[in-house]
């Protein structure tokens, strides 16, 4: 899976040949997948199959969700191993999409055609959706969601990629744990504009259209957004304080009852603990001008921003505005998706989950918390509540840097205990 290149942001200049060998070789390596599920395809990136149950579940089917997307790779990064050789070395499988997405949606498959070999049947009906532009913002899983919602199909439980297992996930806390995530940020992305007068660049007046852009994203610091405490958070706090003993398990028990606390203490914290609790901002583009002496009429940034749960794509642009400050600064909403709801964690779709973490991966306690990221599991959770984001994969710190990053890689042991986990949830089915 490794050696095709399904990059969906180059899906022009590659052609479609790598989706289509992708598409072509699940038949090969899972022949009773292919033999006992129903397959259908959505536009040319888009497949779900059905897996039909013992008895038709009136509170709705079982929803497993991966990509088999890429994003690029910078041909200047230096790869223990050629990003798309696929290479197993010493128990690690190498390369780009190792981790997103291609080693969860195997793991998902193994446990499939390991429970047919054995003759097994889900107790209710099991999806298994996957999209082919992921990184591109899912345009397949939308027409994947739609598609179950015309008719009238809300899922019992979705699960797509997201949290891992993971060591020491907060600073005093000991083992492991499995961090499903309940909700996903909205995702936002803004386009400054700004024009002026253009002319040679040895008289420039008082402000520029490069001056008014540089303004604007300057003006947009990490405090644009009040910081504000998910309770998905306090519920992970609360978990994690059972298991940190002394003044630390103390700190995080006041903190899972002084929200106000935890998010200014969070937002203080830069890094992952501020982007869980507020709207974060980045400039990651900017353009204008053709020559180094030659002053551009007009100049623009684009903003990346993941909208905090609790906030909206509109609020979020009335806040950027106003901190702008500058009416001749053209705010353009390129694209943007609002934050999901929040998952319960009460109820027996969240039980399943921990029971099946506790089949294969039995020293790790199962977390809540907020994704940072976006995934497509964000069409289902328009219209179904119990979507949850995990990988049943372990990744060491080093690995999740290695996500949209160098050397890629996951461990094949791991990937064996993912397919346990997806073994056990189905089979604890009722």
């Amino acid at each position: 899976m490794i050696r095709l290149p399904t990059v969906s942001a180059e899906l022009d200049q590659r052609g479609a040949a790598p989706f289509e060998g992708f598409i072509d070789l699940l038949p090969e390596l899972y022949p009773l997948v292919h033999a006992h599920l129903e397959l259908e395809r959505h536009d040319d990136l888009g497949l779900v199959y059905r897996w039909r149950g013992r008895r038709e579940a009136p509170d709705g089917p079982v929803v497993l969700m991966a990509h088999f997307d890429v994003v690029p790779v910078d041909e200047s990064d230096a790869w223990t191993h050629p990003p798309f050789d696929g290479r197993i070395e010493e128990g690690w499988v190498y390369g780009r999409g190792a981790l997103d997405d291609k080693g969860p949606l195997v793991v998902i498959l193994d446990a499939v055609e390991n429970l047919l070999a054995e003759g097994f049947t889900p107790a209710r009906d099991v999806y298994l959706s996957f999209g082919g532009n992921e990184e591109t913002y899912g345009g397949a899983a939308h027409r994947i969601a739609a598609s179950f919602r015309d008719r009238g199909i809300v899922p019992w439980l979705v699960i797509d990629e997201g949290g891992a297992v993971v060591d020491a996930p907060l600073p005093f806390v000991q083992g492991h744990a499995a961090m499903v995530g309940v909700g996903e940020k909205g995702v936002l992305t803004l386009r400054l504009t700004a024009r002026g007068e253009g002319g040679h660049a040895s008289a420039p007046p008082a402000r520029t259209a490069v001056g008014r852009i540089a303004r604007a994203v300057d003006r947009l610091t990490p405090s644009t957004f009040r910081p504000r405490t998910p309770p998905a958070i306090a519920r992970m706090l609360r978990l994690f304080a059972d298991r940190t003993p002394g003044l630390p398990g103390i700190l995080y028990r006041l903190l899972s009852r002084a929200p106000r606390l935890t998010a200014r203490l969070f937002a203080a914290m830069g890094g992952e603990p501020a982007a869980l609790v507020r709207t974060t901002v980045a400039a990651t583009m900017q353009s204008g001008g053709t020559a180094a002496n030659v002053l551009p009429s007009q100049a623009s940034a684009t903003l990346n921003l993941r909208i905090a749960l609790g906030e909206t794509v509109a609020s979020t642009v009335k806040r950027v505005n106003r901190r702008i400050g500058d009416r001749a600064v053209e705010v353009e909403v390129v694209e943007g998706d609002e934050p999901s709801p929040e998952s319960p964690t009460g109820n027996p779709q969240f039980a399943l989950i921990t029971a099946a973490v506790g089949d294969s991966h039995p020293d790790a306690a199962t977390v809540p918390y907020v994704m940072m990221a976006a995934t497509d599991s964000r069409h289902f959770h328009r219209f179904s509540p119990a979507v949850y984001r995990f990988a049943p994969i372990e990744m060491t710190a080093a690995q999740r840097g290695s996500i949209h990053g160098v050397d890629e890689r996951v461990e094949v042991a791991a990937l064996e205990r993912g397919e346990r986990f997806h073994r056990a949830l189905l089979q604890r089915l009722q």
